[in-house]
């Protein structure tokens, strides 16, 4: 018999909060591209590219860009680097894709000087001021038979390596210092691999097996190697990696995302990275489905969910974006949590993902829930059936930090011959009153014993 308690408690967001409606693209009509993301203390980083006008007819991008977030929702524009800052010293119009790593409380910002070689900057802040240290290139354009742009960098231990690379990806292991190289670059390779050229048979790049953009993160002992919208994996940085499939498919794109999209589809383009925050994994990239113009590019972030197996499920696309969740969208899935702290997501055996619970005492976050006005019962759906002992309840943050108790989630009432039967039930429901149409919920289970309760599917307001 399973005892536990689930809490949920809704923090009150006052009209005057200031909070915003982003969503995706999470910084509109800007031209913010390119997206790396890091965490820093806690605290979102974006490290982006420019378009500089929604009239461009060509690539046109002359500085370099940080913003903030601690929510993922409100963004902050925090810095420019120019290009005349860096060796490059000029104004220039090829200001193309970067990455940043920390160690030892230094900031080291690369950058690609078109696609031809890769530049250093170093600050004792994530936003800068930042120092040309070399006054140089880092990766010159001779330096391997690739070229030597799209920097990413993998944070191992306390080993850096930096990949880059067109079609051709080379990988090297960076020096203590950060802004040299302990050893000569070496090509990576990926089996099987295909990019959003490999179909084409006329064109520049027809028939191409990669791409340019490429990223390394890892998760557990799996190493992943992604450019844009595909990825391979490997069990080493410097592989071999193989080839395991496409981040994107046809049912990912909702909300008129689909389109507008690039010549070759909507697998092309999607600069991004991968990055964790309060125990969500996220993966930031390109779009135009908001501008039409794939010289004028917006970025999306979007929740990841990594499968048993270590091959990443398709990726959802839609306005709503990350750190908020709208009630008229319908269910809120409990695996697109903002925090987590003692939950851990599940395959669920019916297909898709929940959470189930590790910790004695744990806790997920759903901030930003809006179109709550009105709504009187939440609807929670387990992975399999709630025991009647269940101790459930659901509690109120006042605006003064005080809470008190709404009423209990209680397992779903049957009739009595249905229970005479055994009948069980997957639902559990609270009633609530008088909401604000925007609120903070965090879902908190208590064990009481060792016993482990039913995966937590989603939720919903009606």
């Amino acid at each position: 018999m399973k005892f536990y308690k689930i809490l949920i408690v809704l923090f009150v967001i006052l009209s005057t909060s200031g909070v915003s409606y982003a969503g995706n693209p999470i910084i509109p009509n800007q031209g913010v591209n390119d997206p790396h993301i890091r965490i820093f203390d806690g605290k979102a980083y974006l490290y982006a590219t420019h378009d500089k006008s929604a009239q461009n007819t060509t690539f046109i991008m002359e500085d370099w860009w940080v913003w903030s977030s601690v929510d993922l929702v409100n963004w902050t524009k925090e810095s420019v680097l120019e290009p005349k800052d860096t060796y490059i010293g000029k104004d220039f119009k090829s200001a193309w894709a970067t990455d940043v790593a920390e160690k030892d409380g230094k900031y080291y910002w690369y950058f690609s000087e078109a696609n031809e070689q890769t530049g250093v900057v170093v600050a004792d802040s994530p936003i800068g001021p930042w120092v040309d240290p070399l006054g140089k290139p880092l990766l010159t354009s001779e330096m391997t038979p690739t070229h030597e742009y799209d920097p990413g960098i993998l944070k191992d231990g306390n080993e850096y390596y930096i990949v880059f690379g067109a079609f051709n990806y080379h990988i090297a292991k960076l020096a203590n210092d950060l802004i040299s190289l302990s050893e000569a670059p070496r090509p990576i390779k990926v089996s099987e691999a295909r990019g959003p050229y490999t179909n084409d048979t006329e064109g520049p790049f027809a028939g191409k097996k990669t791409d340019d953009k490429p990223f390394l993160h890892k998760r557990g002992h799996i190493y992943y190697l992604s450019w844009g919208a595909f990825y391979a994996t490997a069990d080493n940085p410097y592989g071999p990696y193989e080839y395991k499939g496409e981040l994107f498919n046809d049912e990912s794109f909702r909300d008129g995302t689909e389109s507008p999209t690039w010549p070759q589809g909507y697998l092309q383009g999607r600069h991004g990275s991968f990055f964790d925050m309060h125990g969500q994994s996220y993966f930031a990239y390109c779009d135009i489905s908001q501008t039409g113009n794939r010289y004028f590019r917006d970025t999306f972030i979007s929740y990841v969910h990594y499968r048993d197996d270590g091959t990443i499920a398709p990726i959802r696309v839609d306005l709503t974006g990350v750190g908020e969740y709208n009630v008229d969208k319908g269910v809120i899935e409990a695996e697109d949590f903002f925090k987590n702290e003692g939950f851990k997501k599940v395959e669920l055996k019916a297909g898709g993902f929940g959470v189930a619970q590790e910790a004695k005492v744990a806790e997920l976050v759903f901030p930003n829930i809006r179109g709550l006005k009105g709504k009187t019962e939440l609807r929670a759906e387990f992975e399999d059936p709630i025991s009647y002992e269940a101790n459930l309840e659901v509690l109120k943050v006042n605006p003064d930090g005080s809470m008190h108790v709404i009423g209990p989630l209680e397992p779903e009432k049957s009739s009595w011959w249905k229970r005479l039967l055994g009948h069980s039930t997957k639902i559990a429901k609270v009633q609530l009153k008088n909401l604000n149409d925007s609120e903070n919920i965090v879902i908190r289970g208590t064990l009481k014993t060792n016993e482990n309760i039913p995966a937590l599917d989603s939720f919903v307001f009606e």
